[in-house]
């Protein structure tokens, strides 16, 4: 989900192309975008921006790559040609890189086993600094969820593995008027169908503005049995996840969110605990 920090990197876009540049310390971030534009550009092209140049140091990385045509998706009214059109271009990042070269890219940050090492800190600490409410009510049954849902023993080696740009919000879907392409690459790597699909659906941008139709998109995806569970259990994750993300947001002195997103991030994760 980008990762649980907010990125610090600085974008420049021009008429042809886009720089961003990484401070030190990020240059993880730097390759990862990097090596997933090359791999993307042999076997998807078209659907993400052209890589032009690269400086990758510890000091401070910079990327440069085409600039794309479009309008982010996030904060539009999506009607039916938009939400096809965004399946279709998650479809084929998913499937985007062949299964040989994919077993060699690492596993994309922020996956379940990030989520889980920061839920137990959170558990710990954030959590006795929630009033009572219906955030703490959500909090507590999301953690009661969580502690018996298997997800700490159980790794999704029972789903094929594909492509994860590790990105869930619909910023980095573009629509054209007739396609979507992606950009921001920073937290990609190896992932399955069943994370990347919740990243989306469980987003804050999917739903704060105009709510993405969860349902309507994931019909677009032909799931196995096994990627259907692993479905349920990642949106719940992932919307617990968002439910102290946003919490911690609230409470900051630069929020990003409209007053009362915690508490609709609330109701959104009963609805799924339900």
């Amino acid at each position: 989900m980008a990762s649980v920090a907010w990125s610090s990197h600085a974008v420049e876009v021009a008429s042809d192309q886009v720089v961003k540049r990484f401070p030190g310390g990020d240059q993880a971030r730097a390759e990862r975008e990097w090596s997933a534009l090359m791999l993307l550009s042999a076997h998807a092209p078209g659907l993400a921006p052209e890589p032009r140049k690269a400086d990758l140091t510890a000091a401070g990385s910079t990327v440069v790559m085409s600039r794309l045509p479009g309008v982010p998706l996030r904060g539009c009214a999506l009607g039916d040609e938009q939400v096809e059109a965004l399946a279709e271009a998650a479809r084929s990042l998913y499937a985007a890189v062949p299964a040989a070269t994919l077993r060699a890219v690492p596993v994309r940050p922020g996956q379940q086993s990030d989520l889980l090492a920061h839920l137990n800190v959170w558990a710990v600490k954030a959590r006795p600094e929630v009033p009572d409410g219906p955030v703490a009510l959500a909090m507590d049954r999301g953690l009661d969820w969580l502690a018996r849902s298997g997800l700490d023993t159980h790794a999704a080696v029972d789903v094929p593995p594909v492509f994860g740009p590790g990105d869930g919000n619909l910023a980095n879907y573009l629509w054209d008027g007739s396609s979507v392409r992606v950009v921001d690459f920073e937290d990609s790597g190896r992932s399955d169908r069943a994370f990347e699909l919740a990243e989306i659906t469980e987003h804050v941008g999917s739903w704060v503005e105009h709510p993405l139709d969860a349902l309507s998109f994931l019909r677009h995806f032909d799931l196995t049995a096994a990627e259907s569970v692993r479905l349920e259990r990642c949106r719940r994750l992932l919307a617990l996840v968002w439910l102290f993300l946003l919490y911690f947001d609230s409470h900051s002195e630069d929020t990003r969110n409209p007053v009362g997103t915690v508490e609709r991030q609330a109701d959104r994760l009963l609805r799924l605990l339900a």
